[in-house]
């Protein structure tokens, strides 16, 4: 297989919710550019619709938003397969005069909202729960502060809370055991909101400034773009330019460990976009060895474990990753299924405790491979699929859409 071309891959699905709801939350009509048009990030523009922002059309373009007052919704809001729209919509709606209820799909509706919802309810919210999932029911009003250590290391937490300190105007201070990725706080800074960081602690101090309509476009999302980079480690040989990637320091742990595992992607062209770092990458075919993927890196690529695994499967050695029993409650329970997915084409793999061991081999992977309809299991085993007499089968490939609607022409395109 040779690698050749130039990919861009589509919008950071992180940056694309989150500015998305700052726009609708901006006085003014905002423009947005380089959005994901995957069905995670229509589904908050969805669901701010509900409540009254107007959204045009989510394309590859430009979308408009134009913000209104937010409105006690006529139905509940529907989250789809996003965990990001529920868990940031939750610290959104926390700070306004209304009740509103989440639901989502099957899958959404088994993932974990309490380490949400309870630091919330520490801030005053009014939250009815059936469980720790949706459906729930948020009641708005008035917040107090909240200084909170959080016990994991999620952005998605950390972004709810600073959401709700924006919305209710109260101050919040936030601690993380490993610092995870930052996208909410360089957006507050980027639009002139008070956010700071001391001692390793984000806090957000509420003024009297509102927020300003703003112009943004979003760079590449490395989650989507580790993909392409895999194939073309992966490939015997030739070259891939990946343009216009999202570099943030708290999202690049891939490239640091494809380091280790001696694949070097050198970063070009780098630049600033709406302050977040942007590079294009220049990826060649590499000899892999094993490495170890410690706890304190997982924050910076977790989106990118079952990349790596499949990249582990392939590399002279033992890998383990340490800690990643947060795969558990992701789209699905990814631990378990990138083990037995591997097991299935023909890799020594398994799960033990919340650590993943792989031992690294030759043979042309063969099977059939169980998505669970989740993107990155799918996209993850098709890169495997490359290798040359490899036979790898996915039970479906619908779910792409959700991150990378483009993915498997981009794949045929750029290897051969």
């Amino acid at each position: 297989m040779r690698a050749r071309g130039v990919v861009q891959p589509p919008g950071d699905k992180s940056i694309s919710h989150r500015v998305l709801m700052l726009a609708a939350l901006a006085r003014g009509t905002s423009e947005l550019s380089g959005l994901l048009t995957g069905a995670d990030v229509k589904s908050s523009a969805r669901v701010l619709r509900q409540v009254g922002a107007d959204i045009s059309s989510i394309n590859d373009t430009s979308v408009a938003i134009h913000a209104s007052r937010f409105l006690h919704p006529a139905s509940r809001l529907n989250c789809g397969n996003s965990g990001t729209t529920a868990r940031l919509m939750l610290g959104i709606l926390a700070g306004q005069t209304f009740s509103a209820t989440l639901t989502g799909d099957s899958s959404l509706r088994r993932r974990p909202m309490r380490r949400v919802t309870e630091p919330l309810k520490q801030m005053g919210a009014d939250i009815a729960e059936r469980g720790d999932g949706l459906p729930l029911t948020i009641r708005g009003g008035k917040l107090r502060g909240l200084t909170y250590t959080s016990p994991v290391a999620s952005a998605q937490v950390k972004s709810a809370l600073l959401l709700a300190g924006l919305t209710g105007q109260v101050p919040v201070t936030i601690r993380e055991p490993y610092r995870s990725r930052d996208h909410t706080e360089r957006l507050f800074a980027h639009l002139g909101l008070g956010i700071h960081e001391r001692d390793g602690a984000i806090s957000y101090q509420p003024s009297a400034v509102s927020i300003p309509s703003f112009t943004v476009t979003v760079p590449g999302d490395i989650s989507s773009a580790a993909f392409m980079v895999a194939a073309a480690v992966l490939a015997d040989n030739g070259e891939l330019l990946v343009e216009n990637v999202g570099v943030n320091p708290t999202r690049t742990g891939i490239l640091v460990v494809l380091e280790r595992m001696g694949a070097h992607v050198e970063r070009i062209n780098l630049r600033d976009a709406g302050g977040e770092p942007v590079a294009d990458l220049v990826v060649r075919p590499a000899q892999l060895r094993a490495t170890e993927v410690t706890a304190p890196e997982i924050p910076t690529l977790v989106d990118e474990v079952p990349v790596l695994a499949v990249l582990a499967s392939r590399a002279h050695g033992a890998t383990v990753f340490r800690d990643v029993g947060e795969l558990r409650v992701k789209e699905s329970n990814r631990l378990e299924l990138v083990a037995a997915n591997l097991r299935a084409v023909g890799a020594r793999a398994e799960a033990r405790g919340n650590d993943l061991h792989i031992e690294g081999s030759d043979t042309p992977p063969r099977g059939r491979v169980v998505t669970a309809s989740d993107h990155r299991l799918a996209m993850a085993f098709a890169v495997l699929g490359t290798v040359g007499g490899a036979d790898v089968r996915l039970s479906e490939k619908k779910s792409v859409a959700i991150s990378y609607p483009d993915f498997f022409r981009d794949l045929k395109r750029c290897f051969a």
